[in-house]
């Protein structure tokens, strides 16, 4: 066992007891730190936040919000944590004037009442207190330049206060007693970090590099690979190892299936895994990149993407959750594939003998089943450019955010304006939650492809599209209701994309 060993509140602290499955919240309540508490175990109640400090560039760092209920504690070695009893100046319980200015707002607001939740709101909350680009002057959202994306009714979705904090850092966090609206004035009454601020003055140094960690216990090991190299070497001796980049979908399995694999490999922390890189002809994302990083790194430069990232889970998840994790699951319900589908994008596989590129399209070949070969990691994913004029992507879901989906559809499509009227030149549809794999609506592509860009071609493939796929009745939704919703997702693109010329 490697001396393994993480700094929690300042304090480094040595994590002899943990295991291989150990989660980061049992080893920290373990420690005394009772502050984040256990709610959902799947990282929907947000009451085990607690903040890492990430990589931001070349000399800085960023708190970062993440649930405790998921990683293993062995995740974090060699990090930096800060939980809630860490945001106040004291050492032990903090006296009223010792409050950080998020517990002080929460405090003074009413925003909380049995407190299970609070620390859960304070950690994401001071994540988003700290966030470089947050404006206290105005609303802190940037403006979208590029392709056109539509349905912007959305943009109120990202509902923003006069201090520039965008209240959905908090859309992973439940309150059960409280309600919303003394958390929500707590959030929108705070000011800016002191300069004086530690936590504030830490995002002005490097965040911790990762470190290689070796752990075996109870018949388990966790390991976290120094190279890409040695990761192919564990690969080869154990072809069944386990990968784990932001364990929001393993994490899981641990917690409410009680999977135990034999041999974890961690992988978010690979720098070959992590590279975002945009080209004159394609961009190329790191499958280890976390969904949150994604997105600040792009900034808007794929408005589809952009249209997903706030429909997928919530904040606390995205910043751990990854691409490649989220298409390597083969999951017929992950967010990102059907958007990543019309986008025409592919997948770089890797493994000691090299490395191969699969389209996306070719990629899924069953239920939880792709062309993957054993020791072969996803390295990155690839999306050609330039992009098409117009996209749009539809979550039906129970809920608006947060949730799984019911059918996912996204749209790329380039229109020629022509003397005559606008026609169809380039059509891609990727669909999700209509067949046991994530699929392109190739018939309905086929239906309008060089056809005028007219509600009655809309409506003839609108009913081509309502017989994609092979939808079936579970507790999310009847096949019948998938395929009226595919149906109404043609209808809507034809509408939203009369509102006029296409841009970029």
């Amino acid at each position: 066992m490697d001396d393994v060993q993480i700094t929690v509140n300042g304090q480094v602290r040595g994590c002899d007891g943990a295991g291989p499955h150990t989660r980061l919240l049992d080893w920290l309540r373990a420690e005394g730190l009772t502050g984040a508490k256990e709610g959902c175990a799947e990282g929907e109640c947000g009451a085990c936040a607690v903040l890492v400090a990430r990589p931001d560039g070349p000399g800085r760092s960023r708190w970062t919000a993440v649930n405790a209920c998921l990683p293993a504690a062995l995740a974090f070695d060699g990090q930096e944590i800060i939980t809630a009893e860490g945001l106040g100046t004291a050492p032990g319980p903090c006296a009223e004037e010792d409050l950080h200015p998020v517990q002080r707002q929460l405090a003074d607001r009413g925003g909380s009442q049995c407190g299970y939740c609070t620390p859960g709101f304070v950690c994401a909350m001071a994540a988003e207190y700290y966030r470089p680009e947050r404006d206290a002057a105005g609303s802190g959202r940037r403006v979208e330049t590029g392709p056109a994306v539509v349905g912007e009714e959305h943009a109120a979705d990202r509902e923003t206060g006069p201090n520039g904090f965008d209240l959905h850092a908090l859309s992973g966090n439940l309150c059960r007693c409280t309600g919303y609206r003394p958390i929500r004035d707590a959030a929108y009454a705070l000011g800016v970090p002191e300069g004086t601020d530690p936590l504030f003055r830490r995002q002005g140094q490097s965040a911790p590099a990762a470190r290689p960690t070796r752990v075996a216990a109870g018949g388990a090991q966790f390991v976290r690979p120094a190279t890409l190299e040695e990761l192919f070497d564990r690969l080869e001796h154990d072809p069944r190892a386990r990968l784990v980049a932001g364990a929001t979908d393993l994490g899981v399995e641990v917690n409410l299936r009680y999977e135990r694999p034999p041999l974890t490999l961690a992988i978010d922390r690979l720098e070959a895994l992590r590279v975002l890189d945009v080209g004159p002809d394609r961009i190329e994302i790191g499958a280890a990149l976390a969904l949150t990083e994604i997105e600040r790194g792009l900034a808007g430069r794929v408005p589809l993407l952009d249209r997903l990232f706030p429909q997928f889970a919530s904040r606390l998840i995205r910043n751990a959750a990854t691409l490649g994790g989220n298409l390597a699951t083969g999951s017929p319900i992950g967010d990102s594939a059907p958007a990543l589908l019309a986008l025409n994008a592919a997948v770089v596989l890797a493994s000691a003998g090299g490395e191969r590129e699969v389209a996306l399209a070719e990629f899924f070949t069953g239920y939880r089943q792709s062309v993957r070969e054993p020791g072969e990691v996803l390295r990155a994913i690839r999306i050609p450019l330039p992009l098409a004029g117009h996209s749009a992507f539809y979550k039906i879901a129970k809920r608006r955010f947060d949730d799984i989906s019911s059918v996912a559809a996204a749209f790329a499509v380039k229109f020629d304006d022509r003397p005559d009227g606008r026609r169809v030149s380039a059509v891609r549809i990727g669909l999700g939650g209509v067949a046991a794999t994530p699929i392109r609506a190739l018939r309905t592509e086929q239906a309008l492809a060089g056809r005028p860009w007219s509600e009655e071609v809309a409506v003839d493939a609108a009913a081509v599209m309502a017989a994609e796929g092979t939808p079936i009745d579970d507790l999310r939704a009847s096949a019948r209701y998938r395929s009226a919703m595919l149906e109404q997702s043609m209808l809507r693109f034809y509408a939203e994309t009369q509102a006029g010329p296409e841009v970029g």
